[in-house]
């Protein structure tokens, strides 16, 4: 498969490995433009035969995905929505990776928050670059709800108290902190981190591709269904976006800088988990 036609994302194979790199400056924002691409890739690679491992990472040592677009989600808050019957698109355009027959792995250098967290929370492995990667959930700090599946992820890796401790503290973890929770699989040195996953990647695609499938399908197995979670999760966010409280912390969090390089950086003035700086809570809060 030649994997042409994409604007915010490079994608090379090799023995058996697909790398998939998000390059979508500034910040690698979860805007519709990568939302599609990351959709349309995908289901190519659910659909690829000669792939049998799938490796993420990004172009951008900074960020890997700093977060879902807060301008789309504000825009989508001002429709009326009946309750979800099922999943969001979101939710299964990244629940694709968690089922597709290959082994998914995401190689995390810089900050993933947001919809990025719940990208690879959604991925089988993920290894992470110790003093440079960054994850975090920080909606409930802009009034809204981790809304691509985070919610669900998050417990079934580190269990319900750690969780929400993540979801409801909206800080950011490091890569240490991230392994030491279940958040990824391994923190490494930045300078071993690729040739790890490489060679990980590798020597799972040298195996049976029908033996990988049906490996991965057990796993599955053992977990417990996960779509009438993601659609409650989904009606939740729904409710949460639409609220007063939440629409005025997105525009506060926008208006302050968000979703520029300057700001989102781990050294930048702020982040969405930090409340001073986003807004000041209402009575209704």
């Amino acid at each position: 498969m030649s994997y042409s036609g994409y604007q915010c994302l490079k994608v090379r194979s090799s023995q058996g490995v697909a790398f998939v790199t998000i390059e979508h400056p500034p910040i690698n924002l979860f805007d519709m433009a990568l939302i599609l691409e990351v959709d349309r890739v995908g289901r190519e690679l659910e659909a690829d035969s000669d792939v049998r491992a799938v490796v993420v990472d990004s172009a951008d040592p900074d960020f890997f995905i700093a977060h879902a677009d807060v301008e789309l989600i504000l825009a989508g808050s001002e429709e009326a929505r009946e309750a979800p019957k099922e999943p969001s698109f979101f939710q299964q355009m990244v629940d694709r990776f968690r089922t597709m027959p290959k082994a998914t792995i995401a190689l995390i250098e810089g900050i993933c928050r947001g919809g990025g967290s719940e990208f690879v929370l959604s991925m089988d492995m993920r290894f992470a670059a110790l003093g440079n990667a960054v994850l975090a959930q920080p909606e409930v700090a802009v009034g809204i709800i981790p809304g691509g599946s985070g919610t669900q992820r998050l417990p079934r890796l580190m269990g319900r108290s750690r969780a929400l401790e993540v979801i409801l503290g909206c800080e950011d973890f490091s890569a240490e902190q991230a392994e030491r929770y279940g958040y990824v699989n391994r923190a490494l040195p930045p300078e071993e981190l690729r040739p790890f996953v490489e060679n990980l990647a590798h020597r799972i695609a040298s195996f049976p591709a029908e033996a990988i499938a049906r490996a991965k399908a057990a796993a599955l197995a053992a977990e417990p269904p996960v779509a009438t979670g993601l659609t409650e999760e989904a009606r939740l966010f729904d409710e949460a976006a639409a609220t007063p409280a939440a629409r005025e912390r997105m525009r506060a969090f926008l208006n302050a800088g968000g979703q520029t390089r300057e700001v989102e950086g781990v050294s930048g003035a702020f982040h969405a988990s930090n409340l001073d700086l986003v807004s000041t809570p209402t009575s209704s809060e």
